[in-house]
């Protein structure tokens, strides 16, 4: 296995570790530690593909894992953002929906007659960038008003955890649009 790949599946391993810190409120500084896991492993994300493109090791393998690592990293960490009442639950439903959605597109095209691997598009890749850069904001946020009240209570912490998390939507929602319309013939292909 390559090194890309082999960051992907550790950007996988890590969100246990993740969950445990966001859920786990009697560890101290728990935000905090799951803030760092959180950005070291969404800039694997970045990693990996520089690597596999710089290298020439990109194979169908990683082109699979990256966007699965990813969905599972994301949807974690809007969960626990959920269960700590940060953001609604409407928001992040419409958001892993578009994951399940966009899953199955890429395992359909994969079992089609062609065994098509779809790679990730430039509008995934955005969407994907400003949700993972949203969270870690709203993590920031709350460690800065709860824990250390750098910021003061007048803060405006929920208008812009907002404010982000519509934005992530409206990101997800058109890339989705744009990721069926673009692979539309492999979902109407017919066997």
């Amino acid at each position: 296995m390559n090194l890309p790949n082999k960051l992907t599946i550790a950007r996988a391993f890590a969100v246990p570790f993740y969950v445990v810190f966001m859920i786990v409120t009697d560890i101290p500084l728990n935000y905090l530690w799951a803030l760092i896991i959180f950005i070291a492993a969404s800039v694997t994300d970045m990693i990996d593909g520089k690597i596999a493109r710089k290298r020439g090791l990109v194979t169908n393998l990683g082109k699979f894992l990256d966007p699965l690592a990813d969905k599972i990293l994301v949807s974690s960490a809007l969960i626990c953002m959920v269960e700590l009442k940060w953001t609604y639950s409407f928001l992040v439903i419409i958001i892993i929906a578009r994951e399940f959605m966009v899953s199955a597109l890429r395992l359909a095209a994969a079992g089609g007659e062609e065994h098509t691997v779809i790679a990730a598009g430039p509008w995934g890749k955005v969407k994907t960038a400003v949700t993972m850069a949203s969270i870690s904001v709203i993590t920031a946020m709350h460690i800065f008003t709860e824990n250390i009240v750098v910021l003061g209570e007048n803060f405006p912490v929920v208008a812009i955890s907002d404010v982000l998390m519509v934005l992530s939507t409206l990101l997800t929602i058109i890339s989705g649009i744009f990721y069926v319309a673009g692979y539309w013939m492999v979902l109407t292909e017919e066997k």
